[in-house]
C-alpha cells in the first residue's frame, strides 16, 4: 500500500509547563452555586461504565436504570458503556431515555487483533444499536513508528460506525511521553475520530490532568487549523466529585467553554456517579446521606 498519511509537524510538549499548569488549575476553588452547577454538569457528562468479564445482562439492566434515574431530581448521564455482546441489552433498557449506548470494540483493551476481527466487532455492536463506539489503537504499531497502520485502522473502523460516533482510545499510560500523546491525538483526529479518549481504564496510569490538558490543546488547535471540532473523553481513575470538577476547570481554561457540554466532553467512570450524587445531596441538605443513598455498582 502506498502511504497516504503524513503527520503534520507538531511542536514538542513542554513537560514541566504542562504539569505545572495542570497542577495550578487543580487548585481552583469552586464554591456554592457554581459547585452545584458543576456537579450537575459533570453528571450529564458521565459515561456510566461496566467492563468486567463477570458482567451479566442483569447487571447491565441495573446500571441502565441508575443511568436514567440517578436519584431525586439529578440529571441523567450521557451514556452507558458496555461490551459489544451486551449492547442489545442496554439498548432495550434505555429505550426512550435519550441516553446513548457506547460499546468498546476492536479487541479492547489490547487492540491486538486482525483488522477483520475488529471490523466485525464494530459492525455487530452498531447493528445491535450502539450509538457510540470506543475503539482502542494498536499501541505496538504506534510506538514502532507504523503510523500508517494506526491511521488506516481508524479510518476503516470509522467507516463501520455508520451514524455512531467514534471515540478513539489512545491508552496514554502506554504512550510514554506527552509528545506521543499529542501525535496520537492528531493522528486519530485526522483519521476521523469524533472523540479522543485517554484510557481503557485497564492500564495505570489512566487519565491524568496533564495528559488531558495535552489532548484538550490538541482538539483546540485542530479546530483552529482544520475547522472541525472533536470531543475529549477522560477515563480511568476519576472517582470523586472534586476530581470531576478539576477536569471541568481544565476543559474551560484550555479548550474553552465550547467543550463544556456532554456533546464534546465525557467522563468515563463506574464509581464517580456515586460521589457526585453524595456531594449533590450534601449541598442540598447540608449533610451526607447514609450509605444506602446510592447503589453499589
Amino acid at each position: 500500500m502506498v502511504p497516504t498519511f503524513t503527520l503534520p509537524q507538531l511542536p514538542g510538549v513542554d513537560q514541566v509547563g504542562a504539569e505545572e499548569r495542570a497542577a495550578r488549575l487543580a487548585t481552583r476553588s469552586i464554591k456554592t452555586t457554581a459547585k452545584a452547577q458543576a456537579i450537575d454538569l459533570a453528571i450529564t457528562m458521565v459515561d456510566l461504565t461496566t467492563l468486567e468479564g463477570a458482567d451479566t445482562p442483569g447487571k447491565v439492566r441495573a446500571l441502565c436504570a441508575k443511568a436514567a434515574h440517578p436519584g431525586g431530581d439529578a440529571p441523567r448521564v450521557a451514556a452507558v458503556c458496555v461490551y459489544p455482546d451486551l449492547v442489545a441489552t442496554a439498548v432495550r433498557a434505555l429505550h426512550g431515555t435519550g441516553i446513548g449506548v457506547a460499546s468498546v470494540a476492536t479487541a479492547f483493551p489490547s487492540g491486538r487483533a486482525p483488522l477483520e476481527a475488529k471490523l466485525i466487532d464494530t459492525r455487530l455492536a452498531v447493528e445491535d444499536g450502539a450509538t457510540e463506539i470506543d475503539m482502542v489503537i494498536d499501541r505496538g504499531a504506534f510506538l514502532s513508528g507504523d503510523l500508517q497502520k494506526v491511521y488506516d485502522e481508524i479510518v476503516a473502523i470509522k467507516s463501520e460506525c455508520r451514524q455512531a460516533h467514534l471515540k478513539v482510545i489512545l491508552e496514554t499510560g502506554e504512550l510514554v511521553t506527552y509528545d506521543n500523546v499529542r501525535k496520537a491525538s492528531w493522528l486519530a483526529m485526522l483519521a476521523g475520530a469524533d472523540f479522543i479518549k485517554t484510557s481503557t481504564g485497564k492500564v495505570s496510569p489512566a487519565a491524568t490532568l496533564p495528559v488531558t490538558l495535552v489532548m484538550l490543546e490538541a482538539v483546540r488547535d485542530f479546530r483552529a487549523e482544520q475547522g472541525r471540532q472533536v470531543g475529549v473523553k477522560a477515563a480511568g481513575g476519576i472517582r470523586t466529585a472534586k476530581d470531576a470538577i478539576r477536569y471541568l476547570v481544565l476543559v474551560n481554561e484550555t479548550a474553552g467553554p465550547d467543550w463544556l457540554t456532554p456533546q464534546w466532553f465525557r467522563l468515563g467512570a463506574s464509581s464517580l456517579l456515586n460521589d457526585l450524587l453524595m456531594q449533590r445531596q450534601k449541598l442540598s441538605t447540608g449533610a451526607y446521606s447514609g450509605p444506602d443513598y446510592v447503589t453499589l455498582d
